[in-house]
Protein backbone atom coordinates (compact mmCIF):
# COMPACT_ATOMS: atom_id res chain seq x y z
CA UNK A 1 0.00 0.00 0.00
CA UNK A 2 3.29 2.20 1.11
CA UNK A 3 4.64 1.89 -2.29
CA UNK A 4 1.13 1.90 -4.67
CA UNK A 5 0.90 5.40 -2.52
CA UNK A 6 4.51 5.90 -3.10
CA UNK A 7 4.02 5.90 -6.97
CA UNK A 8 0.71 7.93 -7.19
CA UNK A 9 2.66 10.51 -5.42
CA UNK A 10 5.57 10.69 -7.94
CA UNK A 11 3.14 10.21 -11.29
CA UNK A 12 0.94 13.20 -9.58
CA UNK A 13 4.18 14.99 -9.23
CA UNK A 14 5.29 14.42 -12.93
CA UNK A 15 1.70 15.83 -13.91
CA UNK A 16 1.70 19.26 -11.78
CA UNK A 17 5.61 19.92 -12.64
CA UNK A 18 3.95 21.03 -16.30
CA UNK A 19 2.87 23.92 -14.61
CA UNK A 20 5.69 25.67 -12.85
CA UNK A 21 7.62 23.95 -15.79
CA UNK A 22 6.23 26.08 -18.85
CA UNK A 23 5.63 29.25 -16.05
CA UNK A 24 9.39 29.29 -15.91
CA UNK A 25 9.50 28.83 -19.80
CA UNK A 26 7.48 32.12 -20.18
CA UNK A 27 9.37 33.71 -17.62
CA UNK A 28 12.89 33.00 -18.56
CA UNK A 29 11.59 33.60 -22.61
CA UNK A 30 10.28 37.42 -21.54
CA UNK A 31 13.69 38.13 -19.76
CA UNK A 32 16.06 36.13 -22.81
CA UNK A 33 14.16 38.23 -25.08
CA UNK A 34 14.98 42.13 -23.43
CA UNK A 35 18.46 40.70 -22.25
CA UNK A 36 19.23 39.35 -25.40
CA UNK A 37 20.58 36.15 -23.32
CA UNK A 38 21.62 33.26 -25.26
CA UNK A 39 21.97 31.53 -21.38
CA UNK A 40 18.88 32.40 -20.45
CA UNK A 41 17.16 31.29 -23.80
CA UNK A 42 18.82 27.48 -23.13
CA UNK A 43 17.17 27.75 -19.33
CA UNK A 44 13.85 28.39 -21.30
CA UNK A 45 14.41 25.79 -23.31
CA UNK A 46 15.34 23.20 -20.72
CA UNK A 47 11.99 24.14 -19.13
CA UNK A 48 10.15 23.62 -22.16
CA UNK A 49 11.97 19.52 -22.66
CA UNK A 50 11.60 19.20 -18.96
CA UNK A 51 7.61 19.82 -19.48
CA UNK A 52 7.53 17.40 -22.74
CA UNK A 53 9.11 14.73 -20.72
CA UNK A 54 6.61 15.04 -17.67
CA UNK A 55 3.46 14.51 -20.14
CA UNK A 56 5.49 12.14 -21.96
CA UNK A 57 6.00 9.85 -18.49
CA UNK A 58 3.37 10.30 -16.30
CA UNK A 59 0.94 8.55 -17.75
CA UNK A 60 3.46 5.93 -18.60
CA UNK A 61 4.49 5.19 -14.77
CA UNK A 62 0.49 5.14 -13.82
CA UNK A 63 -0.11 2.48 -16.44
CA UNK A 64 3.18 0.52 -15.61
CA UNK A 65 2.80 1.02 -11.56
CA UNK A 66 -1.26 0.47 -11.70
CA UNK A 67 -1.92 3.54 -10.02
CA UNK A 68 -4.16 5.08 -12.83
CA UNK A 69 -6.94 7.01 -11.37
CA UNK A 70 -9.82 9.53 -12.00
CA UNK A 71 -7.78 12.18 -10.42
CA UNK A 72 -5.18 11.86 -12.53
CA UNK A 73 -7.35 11.03 -15.36
CA UNK A 74 -8.67 14.94 -14.71
CA UNK A 75 -5.88 16.55 -13.69
CA UNK A 76 -3.33 15.48 -16.91
CA UNK A 77 -5.49 17.00 -19.52
CA UNK A 78 -5.73 20.26 -17.28
CA UNK A 79 -2.54 20.55 -17.04
CA UNK A 80 -2.04 20.50 -20.57
CA UNK A 81 -4.60 23.10 -21.20
CA UNK A 82 -2.17 25.35 -18.76
CA UNK A 83 0.62 24.69 -21.18
CA UNK A 84 -1.77 25.72 -24.08
CA UNK A 85 -2.46 28.81 -22.85
CA UNK A 86 0.93 29.86 -21.02
CA UNK A 87 3.10 29.09 -24.22
CA UNK A 88 1.40 29.67 -27.51
CA UNK A 89 0.06 33.20 -26.30
CA UNK A 90 3.67 33.38 -24.98
CA UNK A 91 4.99 32.71 -28.68
CA UNK A 92 3.09 35.02 -30.51
CA UNK A 93 3.78 37.82 -27.84
CA UNK A 94 7.80 36.80 -28.83
CA UNK A 95 6.55 37.26 -32.73
CA UNK A 96 5.30 40.56 -32.19
CA UNK A 97 8.26 42.18 -30.36
CA UNK A 98 10.87 40.44 -32.59
CA UNK A 99 8.91 42.29 -35.45
CA UNK A 100 8.85 38.95 -37.09
CA UNK A 101 7.14 39.49 -40.48
CA UNK A 102 3.27 39.53 -40.39
CA UNK A 103 2.57 36.23 -41.90
CA UNK A 104 4.18 34.64 -39.35
CA UNK A 105 2.19 36.39 -36.83
CA UNK A 106 -1.30 35.42 -38.70
CA UNK A 107 -0.36 31.96 -38.62
CA UNK A 108 0.47 31.71 -35.07
CA UNK A 109 -2.16 33.84 -34.26
CA UNK A 110 -5.10 31.14 -36.04
CA UNK A 111 -2.86 28.40 -34.44
CA UNK A 112 -3.25 29.64 -30.41
CA UNK A 113 -6.88 30.47 -31.06
CA UNK A 114 -7.83 27.58 -33.02
CA UNK A 115 -6.14 25.74 -29.96
CA UNK A 116 -7.95 26.90 -27.27
CA UNK A 117 -11.40 26.83 -28.84
CA UNK A 118 -11.08 23.34 -29.67
CA UNK A 119 -10.21 23.01 -26.41
CA UNK A 120 -13.16 24.60 -24.80
CA UNK A 121 -15.65 23.31 -27.71
CA UNK A 122 -14.43 19.40 -26.52
CA UNK A 123 -14.58 20.36 -22.97
CA UNK A 124 -18.64 21.30 -23.64
CA UNK A 125 -19.08 18.62 -25.59
CA UNK A 126 -17.72 15.91 -23.10
CA UNK A 127 -19.53 18.01 -20.31
CA UNK A 128 -22.83 17.42 -22.65
CA UNK A 129 -21.74 13.51 -23.11
CA UNK A 130 -20.97 13.00 -19.51
CA UNK A 131 -24.86 13.68 -18.68
CA UNK A 132 -25.82 10.73 -20.56
CA UNK A 133 -23.37 8.38 -19.06
CA UNK A 134 -21.11 8.77 -22.30
CA UNK A 135 -17.51 7.34 -22.67
CA UNK A 136 -15.94 10.72 -22.37
CA UNK A 137 -12.60 9.93 -21.73
CA UNK A 138 -9.49 11.05 -24.42
CA UNK A 139 -9.63 9.75 -27.99
CA UNK A 140 -6.40 8.61 -29.83
CA UNK A 141 -6.34 11.56 -31.85
CA UNK A 142 -6.43 14.14 -29.09
CA UNK A 143 -3.29 12.12 -27.59
CA UNK A 144 -1.65 12.56 -30.34
CA UNK A 145 -2.14 16.46 -30.99
CA UNK A 146 -0.90 17.05 -27.44
CA UNK A 147 1.97 14.89 -27.97
CA UNK A 148 3.05 16.67 -30.92
CA UNK A 149 1.85 20.20 -29.15
CA UNK A 150 4.93 20.12 -26.88
CA UNK A 151 7.60 19.48 -29.36
CA UNK A 152 6.11 22.18 -31.90
CA UNK A 153 5.99 24.78 -28.99
CA UNK A 154 9.72 23.86 -28.39
CA UNK A 155 10.89 23.84 -32.35
CA UNK A 156 8.56 27.51 -32.56
CA UNK A 157 10.42 28.79 -29.66
CA UNK A 158 14.24 27.49 -30.70
CA UNK A 159 13.80 29.44 -33.96
CA UNK A 160 12.55 32.52 -32.20
CA UNK A 161 15.41 32.60 -30.10
CA UNK A 162 18.11 31.30 -31.58
CA UNK A 163 17.34 32.87 -35.50
CA UNK A 164 19.02 35.75 -35.45
CA UNK A 165 21.74 34.14 -35.31
CA UNK A 166 21.68 32.07 -38.56
CA UNK A 167 22.56 32.71 -41.99
CA UNK A 168 19.77 34.07 -44.48
CA UNK A 169 19.51 30.89 -45.77
CA UNK A 170 19.28 28.66 -42.97
CA UNK A 171 16.99 31.07 -41.44
CA UNK A 172 14.65 30.59 -44.26
CA UNK A 173 14.43 26.78 -44.19
CA UNK A 174 13.88 26.77 -40.55
CA UNK A 175 11.51 29.13 -40.87
CA UNK A 176 10.02 26.86 -43.22
CA UNK A 177 9.75 24.18 -41.32
CA UNK A 178 7.88 26.13 -38.55
CA UNK A 179 5.50 26.71 -40.84
CA UNK A 180 4.67 23.15 -41.68
CA UNK A 181 4.59 22.49 -38.12
CA UNK A 182 2.43 25.08 -37.42
CA UNK A 183 0.42 24.32 -40.43
CA UNK A 184 -0.13 20.27 -39.77
CA UNK A 185 -0.98 21.15 -36.08
CA UNK A 186 -3.84 23.52 -37.38
CA UNK A 187 -5.50 21.16 -39.86
CA UNK A 188 -5.02 18.44 -37.00
CA UNK A 189 -6.98 20.89 -34.91
CA UNK A 190 -9.92 21.10 -37.08
CA UNK A 191 -10.17 17.79 -38.06
CA UNK A 192 -10.30 16.76 -34.03
CA UNK A 193 -12.88 19.64 -34.13
CA UNK A 194 -15.05 17.53 -36.63
CA UNK A 195 -14.14 14.05 -35.34
CA UNK A 196 -15.32 14.93 -31.76
CA UNK A 197 -18.39 16.60 -32.99
CA UNK A 198 -19.41 13.42 -34.57
CA UNK A 199 -18.76 11.00 -31.99
CA UNK A 200 -20.66 13.37 -29.41
CA UNK A 201 -23.77 14.55 -31.86
CA UNK A 202 -26.13 12.46 -31.13
CA UNK A 203 -25.56 13.81 -27.49
CA UNK A 204 -25.62 17.17 -28.35
CA UNK A 205 -28.54 16.43 -29.71
CA UNK A 206 -30.61 14.68 -27.18
CA UNK A 207 -29.53 17.68 -24.89
CA UNK A 208 -30.98 19.82 -27.64
CA UNK A 209 -34.28 18.41 -27.28
CA UNK A 210 -34.39 17.64 -23.58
Amino acid sequence: MTRTRGHSIVVNALTFSRVPLIFAWAACAVVAHFRASVSVAVVACVAMFLAGISDLYDGKLARRWQVVSTFGKLADPLMDKVFFIVSFPTLLWLIGVQHENIAHGVVMLVFTVLYILRDQWVTFLRAVASKYDADVSAMWLGKVRTALSFPAAGLIYLYLAFHSMLSPTADHWFLCSVYAVEAGLILLNIYSCLVYTRAYWPYLVKALKD
